[in-house]
């Protein structure tokens, strides 16, 4: 189908767009110009698209981090609700519970003015386009709960399908010490997204794309640009069955996107192009809490970041596993996990340690021991959850944070020299905004012409192939993604779905 939903493919064109890495930012990057007719060559490392970081949240709003400015939750919340329209399978579709406890020093009514904020945002959205309602009815965005509120939910029946955010709140009603908390606690439409159903979406509608062509298990080794400078060769390798050996070929691109993630600056060097950044290692921990009862909502702990209270956030899927990020350099943050480039590379240094983490994996006691800490910081919190176990292998990596700020959540894209551009994105929620931009960009350098655009479609309408994709499908792509790659089924599977 094209952009005006016919079922004939839009003609490729003569434009050759090369992107290395096919992370989240860059597989939507190649989805968005594949899906326009524009011809790709997507260049991967690894042996499947959208690896990388411990994705597990929307962030429609930015309500986890409280030291944002109020343009960046708004960015967010206008991101993810594009994301949610592009990738329609990729939401586990339950709200998050933000609850301060007495020992933090933050108060509950600082959240308040941004809450209003964001559901007038979002109404105002609603209002431009009905189909921006993706987070549920805009007078649902929040609610609040005062502690004798929560005392008589605690005396109701767990549901098994909860169909009302105080339904939602039984189950934490229930098992926290509700007179460790400050009030109100609030709920808020924020939903999860799964790491895995996007790279089962990229994946699937990639492989339809007459116009893309994906290279997996391909490292490049250099990047020149090509002797009439109006375009690039790329020098990659991989794996040649037929001899038993690596082989070095190259591909010549017109234009050249960023997208390595947190190697951003590995191509950059290559390309003699300085640029400030940051990478920071995160991990968060899979565990299984048999004892669980009812379907949770996300909940959202705060703390001061980086010390021994850091945030805690404890995230849902079926079968009773939860993932936990720790804000505390025991658990998900870690000592001298955070590095910045220099003026003589524009690639951040992580240590080895962290190197080996990302290309040879974890040891098994340092899974048990960082696993075993995040559940004793949440039982702190959720008590009856210091039952919980070690569920599975962490969900880890490195995440460039571009500039100096390093509470930097809501960023995209940027241009150097000619003809190349790099994402630089922190949430994955930024991508379609990558995407977009690179095309806008490729229209001001008159490589694309104005017929190709498609500015005047909706969203669903300009991604005809990926919205091709039926429901059962991306989940059974989901699932074999997250046993190929160590991990639950659980983890693919939107809430409410059990095995």
């Amino acid at each position: 189908m094209n952009v005006n939903g016919s079922n004939i493919s839009p003609e490729i064109s003569d434009l050759h767009v090369g992107i290395v890495g096919g992370g989240v930012a860059g597989s939507t990057v190649a989805l968005r110009l594949s899906e326009l007719g524009i011809n790709v060559t997507l260049f991967e490392e690894g042996p499947s698209l959208v690896n990388g970081p411990p994705i597990c949240h929307l962030h429609a709003g930015g309500n986890l981090y409280r030291e944002i400015s109020d343009e960046q939750c708004l960015t967010l919340l206008h991101q993810s609700i594009e994301t949610l329209r592009v990738y329609p399978h990729t939401a586990n579709v339950r709200p998050t519970v933000i609850a301060v406890p007495v020992r933090d020093p933050g108060a509950p009514e600082q959240l308040l003015e941004r809450l209003e904020l964001l559901q007038n945002g979002y109404k105002e959205l609603i209002s431009l386009d009905k189909r921006n309602a993706v987070l549920g009815k805009p007078d649902d965005y929040f609610k609040l709960y005062q502690q004798d509120e929560l005392v008589k939910l605690a005396t109701q029946t767990t549901p098994a399908n909860p169909q009302s955010l105080d339904d939602w709140m039984i189950p934490v009603a229930k098992n926290l010490n509700l007179d460790e908390f400050k009030y109100p606690v609030v709920i808020v439409q924020e939903y999860g997204l799964s790491i895995f159903r996007i790279a089962a979406t990229a994946s699937l509608a990639l492989q339809q794309l007459p116009s893309c062509t994906v290279k997996t298990d391909t490292k490049v080794t250099k990047i020149q640009t090509s002797c009439s400078k109006k375009g690039w060769i790329v020098s990659h390798q991989s794996y040649d069955d037929s001899i038993n050996d690596h082989v070095t070929k190259e591909t010549t691109v017109d234009y050249l996107v960023n997208a390595c993630g947190y190697r951003t600056g590995t191509l950059d060097d290559l390309a003699t192009f300085n640029r400030h950044r940051m990478v920071e290692f995160k991990a968060a921990y899979v565990t299984h809490w048999p004892a669980c009862e009812g379907v949770w909502p996300e909940v959202i702990f705060h703390g001061e970041r980086g010390t021994p209270n850091g945030m805690a956030q404890l995230t849902p899927y079926p079968d009773g596993f939860f993932q936990l990020h720790g804000m505390t350099e025991d658990i998900t943050l870690f000592k001298q996990g955070l590095v910045s480039s220099t003026p003589g590379s524009a690639q951040p240094q992580l240590e080895r340690s962290f190197i080996r983490k990302l290309t040879t994996g974890w040891k098994t006691d340092e899974v048990e021991s960082r696993t075993q800490r995040a559940i004793k910081h949440m039982a702190q919190f959720v008590p009856s959850f210091g039952e919980a176990q070690v569920g599975g292998y962490p969900l880890f990596g490195a995440q460039q944070i571009p500039g100096i700020d390093p509470s930097l959540r809501a960023a995209n894209v940027s241009f150097s020299g000619e003809r190349y551009a790099r994402s630089e994105i922190v949430k994955a929620s930024s991508a379609l905004s990558v995407a977009d931009s690179i095309v806008k960009q490729l229209y001001d350098e008159q490589l694309i012409s104005s017929a190709q655009l498609d500015w005047d479609s909706s969203l669903e309408e300009r991604f005809p192939v990926t919205h091709s994709l039926g429901f059962d499908k991306v989940i059974s792509k989901a699932e074999q993604l997250a046993n190929i790659r160590g991990y639950p089924a659980a983890l693919a599977r939107p809430t409410n779905i059990e095995s």
